[in-house]
């Protein structure tokens, strides 16, 4: 008998679920739970280039949790459900008491629930979905795999803001920063690249959420995310770092809340905000067409990811191993990854590879794009973070 571990990233009406054979790393199924609490809930499984998709109320992430055990079952990916030796769930949030993964207890449990209040949209799910599988589950391992674990080696003068001091002490106002099973992949795949465990990287994770992580010494230094997600860059609808006066003078001028003016900066700004769309390809295909606004977003994202790099590359001395792109737009738009490398190349003196550049994704995976008489490597690597998840799971769940 083979042992399975499950992997659940559980939303506020949503439980996503990978199922996997360990040692072997070969994942059996995955799945997509969705609509959870309402009369028309629905599941997709996906196995050995099959799609299966149904239709079952499914009223709370407990019964989701049954859900996902019987088709298991049903289907024959487990026999029995003493096959599951772990289950790893994403957390957004573990502020400062973890920095590594952890087994997840009442203690552990309860602190989770009390950084709700730093992940008001991600924990109330994340929540349920862990509740629901230490029901059904109850003498299986639990790990938390925390979004923010990876920054906590930052040191303070980089993690606080200038503001009070007690609001650090008492309300925990700091940067956390996330994507942090992304950027700890990344540090790993690089380390074993480089062959050394010192590195100095300048990570962009640039999907429709993104981040910039500084390395050095092979561990987080910096990261442009802060006390939320929405900190930073221009993303695809957050509108990253912005002067704060902005809330108030708005929320006066048009009559509306500040949980209403946060909603609309996380989900109505950035790219959309700027030019009705956030998706990268629709953009460049608008901006060749003519399309002002989409040009304007365009450049201003180039000159958001260009200013972090710039700072990095300064906290680092001008010592810097690699530039590594990856994520969604990271790893598949050649022309994003162009204009950074135009705007970055006469500072730094990297210079870029037109062909290896252009030939990522179409015809390789991933690889160097800066020429052998650059002064540090830009790299193009896929990210895994449920590589990262599986692996934590694996080994904390073992002791």
């Amino acid at each position: 008998m083979k042992d399975k571990y499950l992997i659940i990233n559980a939303g506020s009406s949503s439980l996503k679920f990978s199922l996997y054979e360990m040692p072997s790393t070969k994942e059996i199924v995955n799945g997509y739970i969705q609509k959870i609490g309402d009369s028309d809930s629905f599941y997709t499984l996906k196995y050995k280039g099959q799609k299966v998709d149904k239709e079952r109320e499914i009223k709370n992430h407990k019964q989701a949790v049954e859900v996902m055990l019987e088709e298991l079952k049903e289907n024959k990916f487990i026999t029995s459900i003493d096959e599951i030796k772990g289950v790893g769930h994403r957390v957004l949030h573990g502020g400062e008491y973890y920095s590594s993964s952890t087994l997840i207890d009442e203690e552990v449990l309860k602190n989770i629930k009390s950084l709700t209040k730093l992940g008001p949209l991600h924990h109330p799910g994340e929540i349920a979905g862990i509740e629901g599988m230490m029901e059904v589950l109850e003498n299986v391992p639990q790990v938390a795999v925390f979004d923010t674990a990876f920054h906590q080696t930052m040191p303070k003068k980089n993690y606080l803001y200038a503001v009070p001091y007690s609001w650090y002490k008492e309300n925990g106002v700091r940067k956390y920063g996330f994507h942090g099973t992304s950027h700890n992949y990344i540090t790993n795949k690089m380390k074993d690249h480089l062959k050394k465990d010192d590195v100095n990287l300048i990570i962009c994770h640039i999907g429709s959420g993104a981040s910039i992580a500084c390395i050095k010494g092979g561990v987080c230094y910096d990261t442009t995310m802060g006390l939320t997600p929405l900190d930073g860059l221009i993303m695809g609808t957050r509108s990253g770092s912005i002067d704060p006066s902005i809330l108030e003078y708005i929320s006066k001028e048009r009559g509306i809340s500040l949980e209403k003016i946060t909603e609309e900066l996380n989900k109505k700004s950035g790219l959309i905000g700027l030019a009705g769309k956030n998706d990268f390809r629709d953009l460049s295909k608008a901006s060749q067409k003519g399309d002002e606004k989409a040009t304007l977003a365009l450049n201003m994202f180039y000159n958001s990811v260009t200013k972090y790099i710039a700072q990095y590359y300064f906290e680092l001395e001008s010592e810097v191993d690699a530039l590594v792109f990856t994520a969604g737009i990271g790893e598949n738009a050649y022309i994003f990854r162009e204009n950074i490398m135009n705007r970055i190349s006469k500072a730094t003196g990297v210079k870029l590879d037109k062909e290896v550049n252009e030939s990522i994704p179409s015809k390789l995976e991933k690889g160097i794009i800066s020429t052998e008489d650059s002064s540090f490597e830009v790299i193009v690597e896929p990210t895994n973070e449920e590589y990262m998840i599986l692996m934590d799971t694996y080994n904390v769940s073992r002791g």
